[in-house]
């Protein structure tokens, strides 16, 4: 019998791990390998360099980060408020390396210094928010109703990671489904 290889897969997600941790200069062959703990020549019999894993780690956080994430909400079906809310509890609970708010933070970063990343951000971006416009254009008539509720629920996804504020005698998740209760209004 041969040696088993490292999937494909795991470079990818340890890829993504490494990006998250310390941005795509952290994204390295040699470390991504020890953290494997195999040998860095199995990398290349599946990527040809450093280039092409860069690559394939972006179309996987693209794939997973918008469409898996809307593919799973609208699988389960119910109505747009049913989905919204599950789609909060998904986006909540994110525990894959390409939907992430730790990835999703990386790559915005990534994407201010690299014009091909920063196409590809504005692409999950407006993907995200198009969903988010048909959920709440569903039971909002107003359409800058539906646009502020986007934009609040977006901002909220990329920086409520940011903020370090206190809430008074409430504690952030309380705030949090506050928020999502007023959203759904």
């Amino acid at each position: 019998m041969g040696a088993t290889r490292t999937p494909r897969r795991s470079w990818i997600e340890e890829g993504l791990r490494a990006l998250a941790a310390g941005g795509p200069e952290a994204v390295r062959i040699e470390p991504l390998a020890q953290a494997l703990g195999v040998s860095k020549g199995g990398f290349y019999g599946h990527f040809g360099n450093r280039d092409t894993l860069l690559a394939e780690m972006l179309d996987t956080w693209e794939r997973e980060a918008a469409e898996a994430v809307i593919e799973q909400v609208e699988g389960a079906g119910g109505d747009p408020r049913a989905r919204l809310k599950r789609l909060f509890a998904i986006a909540g609970a994110s525990d894959t390396p390409a939907r992430g708010v730790a990835t999703d933070l990386a790559i915005r970063d990534w994407a201010r210094r690299d014009e091909s990343v920063a196409e590809r951000l504005r692409r999950v971006d407006n993907r995200r928010m198009d969903y988010l416009r048909s959920l709440f254009g569903a039971f909002c008539p107003d359409e800058d109703d539906v646009e502020v509720r986007c934009m609040i629920v977006y901002s909220l996804r990329i920086g409520n990671y940011l903020i370090a504020a206190d809430h008074g005698p409430r504690s952030r998740p309380e705030v949090m489904e506050h928020t999502r209760d007023w959203l759904l209004r």
